[in-house]
């Protein structure tokens, strides 16, 4: 991969989203006490994204379910979406992104290189960020009457917003120095 320069670097992370509100702190007016609205309801919509941490361009979809071949199906939309560019997805090590469909598919696809964060490092992760502003934004404290229209509301923030990232200029090789002549 470093020998191609037009490469699409893309942090990959998955989510779940349930109606029932996270709870931050919130300012208001004494003696006006925000109302968060409780919902028992415990059914999660997963999020599938993918940031582009060169330019900040966010992918991301909705899934029933995380599995081998989900996260499969989620990186072959990668594939077509960066169609003429080599791709260096950089993913965790949940279960479900090992296993014979992602064998399948790596083998099918040489422009494909996966790179897994170490072990325990979420914080390493791009997109882990991009789905805690999209909750700050949506998700924490909503007083949304019906799960769809908070899951409308989710994605459109992700797909709408362009993300700053530091991504590159923390782990990127620095370039024009003695050591590379």
């Amino acid at each position: 991969m470093q020998d191609q320069p037009n490469v699409a670097i893309l942090s990959m992370d998955e989510m779940s989203l349930y109606f029932q509100a996270t709870l931050t702190r919130v300012r208001s007016p004494v003696g006006q006490t925000p109302i968060v609205r409780v919902c028992p309801q415990r059914d999660p919509i997963h999020f599938y994204g993918a940031l582009n941490v060169c330019i900040g361009h966010e992918v991301a979809v909705t899934a029933l379910e995380q599995t081998t071949e989900v996260t499969a199906d989620f990186i072959r939309l990668l594939l077509v979406l960066y169609s003429t560019q080599p791709i260096l997805l950089l993913l965790g090590r949940a279960p479900w992104h090992h296993g014979p469909a992602i064998d399948q598919l790596l083998e099918e696809n040489p422009r494909l290189e996966l790179m897994y964060f170490p072990p325990a490092c979420p914080d390493l992760n791009p997109q882990e960020y991009i789905w805690q502003q999209a909750r700050d934004a949506v998700s924490h404290n909503h007083d949304y009457p019906h799960f769809d229209d908070l899951i409308t509301d989710f994605e459109d923030f992700l797909l709408d917003t362009p993300f700053q990232s530091n991504f590159m200029q923390h782990y990127d090789p620095p370039v024009n120095t003695d050591i590379f002549i």
